[in-house]
């Protein structure tokens, strides 16, 4: 489960984006935001609805009004990872979870998937996991302790 938010949610931003300046750290963390808002209540919920996602990108955007730019963009990363990890999650398949409250009452849909979804969903996060760690680099200290420090990734030349 934590393989297939984090790991996934990374390299589809890094797919996506391909910027420099994306703190990772703060993309999976994002991107495990839907999980633990609604893991108290053991089934999707409010976590899961997009309008979470939007209020999130609010605030973010509202509270970084007159503070550096460099701030905005790093916090930007945690709405663009919470919006990965609804993608991630299927959250749209349930539709009144997703679009809740504008659908009605919150479904009792369960918050994971068959064991076997989430062993193929974290076997899949494994093999992005060994993608960000040849792609970057990650198997050496130094880039590893970049990425550590300060979020950013760094492709490393292809042989």
């Amino acid at each position: 489960m934590l393989l297939w938010y984090l790991c996934m949610s990374v390299v589809l931003v890094h797919v996506v984006f391909r910027s420099s300046g994306i703190d990772y750290r703060l993309v999976g963390l994002g991107a495990l935001l839907p999980l633990v808002v609604d893991a108290p209540l053991r089934r999707l919920a409010y976590g899961h609805s997009l309008l979470v996602g939007i209020a999130l990108l609010t605030v973010v955007m509202l509270g970084t009004v007159g503070r550096s730019r460099l701030l905005r963009r790093r916090l930007l990363c945690l709405p663009i990872g919470y919006l990965c990890g609804l993608v991630l999650s299927g959250a749209w398949v349930a539709a009144s979870v997703f679009w809740w409250p504008f659908l009605g009452a919150l479904p009792d849909e369960p918050l994971l998937a068959p064991f076997a979804v989430v062993a193929l969903e974290e076997a899949a996060g494994l093999a992005a996991s060994a993608f960000a760690v040849s792609r970057f680099g990650l198997g050496g200290r130094a880039a590893r302790s970049v990425f550590l420090r300060t979020g950013r990734l760094r492709e490393v030349a292809r042989r």
